[in-house]
């Protein structure tokens, strides 16, 4: 273990402490459980609404689990298998020197497949986890608004921040885990590491986003609109679904979201500082510097999340106050970390400012998605003046305010790519990636922060919703709507960084995948002047072109099938709402609705769309590149990126614009709650819902599946060509498999083999 040859004792020393501090991060977040498990659950009826809510999430848990496992065994063997189709590395057969060549390939076969299966595990275990302690903490944070606000804050922030260190710990763990192993053979072992962590998150985003959108367009269009009852009436039988969703689709699918873009930026910056280190007589500081650059992250996000607190009460405070002090102190100690780093470790600043960059990105990114759909600025305010004059043109506005919000964090995302260039100008494209990579590192440095913040929202968002349905004092609903509206912000801003971190994790990648490629065609003797490496991405050629084309339909297919699989189960929980509602004392409160019927109808959609959906990012990178070529697939993978992170961001600001506009008139603007207003502002929250909370995020694991299966597929597509018959029978497979994903989505199941859709 740990067979450095070039290793100074510097390195050897800073890569055990790295893997302490993972463990540290895995330690802290068990000592918040403790914390949080003391405290009370509140009364028998809180208990009551809670017990339904967990009920709910473990059946969802283990069903996903059913649909997931089978998956993963298949693909083991597939990873496994991989290296007799394409030998190990050159660095894989140094590292293992005076084995045979078959003894490595077993190796790093197993290593691989072992790799994946830990970044999957990983990635569920912090879905999976993250979200049961949140269904742990919302009961006991509606119980600790009866006494303090600072409680109540406490207890969700923190409760919160187990997700975070989870994904923080997780990651790290991973990732110096298998460099420590396999040292220079690491990015062998880390593409199955982060395909696996990858392919997770596309499930746990997908599912849990189905799930959410599902129960809550439901609800509403029935109790709020329909029947004109409160956001968390106990007659709507939605209601207790929706609670669960909420932790489905923002504690498991957003935490297993980050995760993936932590691993992924790892394993891109590695691969990276693999080819620097070649270039640089063996230099290890290109790939300890990431480690390094993590490891400091975790430890401050450690002491910025334990600083969150607030006063006993309410008045006079402010909870993202609170939530931004943490935030930018654990920011503040990591740019201070790093410059000592950068100074005295890799002897030049570039590395300070690449990683500064992406810390400068998350902040601004931050900004940005809290200016458009924070209920303190214009656009909201906007959108809610829009509902004065109607649904319809609500929903332009907010169209208007999403697209222009699209604009702005791309062209932020653009500068910090041309910033990254900047930083190692003229010493070739290999620095440039490698620049970009340590931005997704910088930006990512903050994750406990970022993921404590996500899982605040849907963590107060639940503890509402057990305030309301037992009932409890204004007072202690005062404390819980601010904590609420709090984590509506939280979320948005979480939401704009995961999108920009998918990005930045994607560019990457797609520098990964070209150092990969040209590194093959180098090894098979290829002429230079056919070389990726020197002739880059040809736009211009009409065969890579058609493939940026196709790259960038694939998220507005991906997106139409989601938003469809959504309508359709939210269509199912419309008719069991309404078909409960005419039981007779219901609404006289006399007889309690089925909760558990829309939590079966719910969880059975979510899961029956998940594998159409995910064999789609799977395969279309295989068809794309088996049949233009990898060139083509280079391009495909740019389309994908750019049309990618600009729908991403529409979708997820639009949709939370018009919720925070729906809730400021619920608050009382324009006739406030039950007012025409009131009612346009329903809808356009109803349609944003699936946008912010379902198609627009699940493009963030999907964009990434893309890039890692064309980055494990790009060996192969260099050394056989479409006139292979290997090649020749994948390539049929894969589309066949393709149009019979679409249509089984399009149709959510089998109806269309017989000729009707299904109802």
């Amino acid at each position: 273990m740990l067979n450095l040859a070039n290793a100074t004792t510097f390195e050897i020393v800073a890569i055990w402490c790295v893997l302490l501090i993972a463990f540290l991060g895995l330690g802290y977040a068990l000592l918040l459980r403790r914390q949080i498990m003391k405290y009370d659950k509140g009364t028998e009826k809180m208990q009551e609404v809670w017990g339904a809510i967990k009920v709910g999430a473990d059946t969802y848990l283990k069903r996903q689990l059913k649909t997931i496992v089978p998956l993963i065994v298949v693909l083991t063997f597939v990873l496994f298998l991989s290296v007799y189709v394409v030998p190990p590395s050159d660095e894989a057969m140094s590292r293992f020197a005076g084995k045979s060549e078959d003894t490595v390939k077993i190796i790093i076969g197993i290593g691989r497949a072992i790799a994946f299966v830990m970044g999957a595990c990983f990635s569920l275990m912090v879905g999976q986890f993250g979200m049961r302690m949140a269904v742990e903490g919302n009961v006991r944070v509606a119980s600790a608004s009866r006494r303090s606000f600072g409680e109540a804050l406490k207890i969700a922030y923190r409760t919160g921040t187990i997700t975070g260190m989870l994904t923080d710990g997780l990651g790290l763990l991973g990732g110096t885990l298998i460099f420590m192993i396999f040292g220079i053979a690491a990015p062998d072992a880390l593409l199955g590491f982060g395909f696996g962590g990858t392919l997770l998150a596309l499930f746990m985003r997908v599912g849990g986003g189905i799930y959410t959108k599902a129960a809550d367009v439901g609800a509403d269009l029935v109790g709020k609109v329909e029947a004109g009852l409160p956001e968390d009436d106990e007659r709507n039988a939605a209601v207790i679904a929706d609670l669960v969703g909420d932790n489905v689709g923002d504690c498991a699918g957003m935490a297993a979201d980050i995760f993936e873009s932590y691993e992924v930026t790892i394993v891109s910056g590695l691969i990276l500082g693999l080819a620097l280190m070649n270039l640089n007589n063996g230099d290890l500081k290109w790939i300890v510097f990431p480690l390094l650059v993590r490891g400091i992250g975790v430890l401050s996000s450690m002491i910025g999340t334990y600083l969150v607190k607030g006063s006993k009460e309410l008045k006079g405070n402010n909870a993202m106050s609170s939530i931004n002090k943490g935030f930018y102190i654990s920011a503040a100690i990591s740019l201070v970390s790093f410059a000592f780093l950068a100074h005295f470790y890799m002897n030049e600043w570039r590395a300070f400012f690449s990683v500064g960059v992406g810390i400068v990105l998350a902040i601004v990114l931050d900004e940005i998605t809290k200016y458009f759909t924070d209920t303190h600025y214009r656009p909201v305010k906007d959108i809610a003046a829009a509902s004065k004059t109607g649904s319809a043109t609500l929903l332009l506005r907010g169209i208007a305010e999403g697209y222009e919000s699209a604009v702005w964090q791309t062209i932020v995302i653009a500068v910090t790519i041309l910033t990254s260039t900047l930083i190692y100008h003229g010493m070739g494209i290999t620095y440039i990636l490698y620049g970009v990579a340590m931005t997704g590192i910088g930006m990512l440095t903050l994750t406990g922060n970022n993921v404590a913040m996500d899982s605040f929202g849907p963590i107060s968002d639940n503890a509402n919703g057990i305030g309301e349905l037992s009932g409890l004092d204004k007072e202690a609903r005062k404390v819980m709507d601010h904590l609420d509206a709090t984590g509506n912000t939280t979320k948005a801003i979480t939401k704009g960084v995961a999108i920009g971190s998918a990005v930045i994790a994607a560019v990457s990648l797609f520098g990964s995948f070209l150092t990969d490629v040209s590194k093959i065609q180098e090894q098979m003797n290829i002429g230079e002047s056919l070389r990726i490496a020197v002739t880059g991405i040809r736009v211009s050629e009409p065969k890579v072109f058609a493939g940026v084309l196709i790259g960038a339909c694939i998220p507005w297919l991906f997106s139409s099938l989601v938003i469809n699989a959504v309508t359709r189960a939210a269509a199912k929980i419309v008719e069991e709402v309404r078909r409960q509602f005419k039981i007779p004392g219901l609404l006289e409160r006399k007889v309690k609705p089925d909760y558990q019927k829309a939590v079966d109808i719910c969880t059975v959609s979510a899961q029956k769309e998940l594998l159409g959906l995910a064999l789609i990012g799977i395969l279309s990178p295989l068809v794309v590149g088996i049949l233009l070529g990898v060139e083509s697939l280079g391009g495909f993978l740019a389309g994908v990126i750019v049309s990618g992170q600009l729908l991403a961001v529409f979708m997820s600001n639009a949709g939370g614009a018009w919720d925070n506009a729906k809730k400021t008139i619920e608050d009382g603007l324009y006739g406030g709650k039950g007012s025409e207003a009131h009612k346009a502002a329903v809808v356009g929250d109803t349609v944003g819902d699936p946008l912010k909370d379902t198609a627009g995020p699940a493009l963030n694991p999907m964009i990434k599946v893309i890039n890692m299966v064309s980055l494990l597929a790009a060996p192969v597509l260099v050394q056989y060509n479409a006139t292979h018959w290997g090649m020749i029978t994948t390539l049929i497979v894969c589309f066949v498999v393709i149009v019979f994903a679409i249509l089984y989505s399009k149709n959510g199941g089998f109806s269309f083999l017989k000729g009707k859709s299904a109802k």
